[in-house]
């Protein structure tokens, strides 16, 4: 049955996945893929602190999903974060969020994601950010889309320039307490219409605007 509370019944479709609000039943079908780690030894870590990611089990696990209980309960016309899980033919193998503050004056928006080791290297974060830009655009009207990384996550820059983001400065942050560089990437309207794509579906948009001011 539908949710009573319009975000958990957001869901954007691709032919290749879906980005399933992260309601309770979708984080517990996710959980086994949190315990098991998604990060791989020799890989530079990808996350700033601090992160629940890091932490060993079932810690990760329990603050992993407050981390996620906590977000969800604030959406406002001042700032919320919308929780997806990236579904491969059904199955939850990750995550993708998509964040916004003072989004009615601002019209910005920033994506976070990540995805299990086993199906890396398959075009998945492309095709899930993708599907997270096209819910801002088209669903909400944004006006740009930021994203960010280390400069050392090879994949998810890639992944920004491939998409059109165009480099927008640096900065830093920490990682595992120690200072890292950041690239920072910036997607305009204009340049996200430019490569605009027709097969992706939105559902729940209209109803879930109220919630977040929109």
């Amino acid at each position: 049955m539908p949710s009573t509370y319009p975000p958990l019944n957001l869901a954007v479709r691709t032919p290749r996945l879906t980005l399933a609000a992260a309601t309770d039943e979708m984080l517990e079908r996710l959980v086994p893929v949190v315990r098991a780690g998604i990060l791989v030894d020799g890989e530079p870590l990808p996350f700033d602190d601090p992160m629940s990611l890091y932490e060993d089990s079932p810690t990760r696990e329990w603050r992993w999903m407050r981390s996620i209980w906590r977000g969800r309960s604030r959406a406002d016309a001042d700032f919320w974060r919308l929780y997806f899980v990236v579904c491969d033919d059904g199955e939850p193998v990750g995550m993708q969020d998509l964040i916004a503050t003072d989004f009615a004056r601002f019209g910005t928006v920033h994506s976070f994601s990540w995805l299990a080791p086993s199906v890396r290297g398959r075009g998945l974060g492309k095709e899930s950010r993708a599907a997270i830009l096209h819910l801002a655009f088209e669903g909400f009207g944004a006006r740009e889309a930021s994203s960010d990384a280390f400069t050392d996550n090879h994949a998810s820059n890639r992944v920004s320039e491939a998409l059109g983001y165009t480099r927008n400065g640096t900065s830093w942050d920490t990682r595992r307490g120690d200072p890292v560089e950041v690239l920072r990437w910036r997607l305009t309207r204009d340049a996200w219409a430019a490569r605009r794509r027709g097969d992706i579906e939105l559902s729940g948009v209209e109803e879930c605007k109220p919630v977040l001011g929109v």
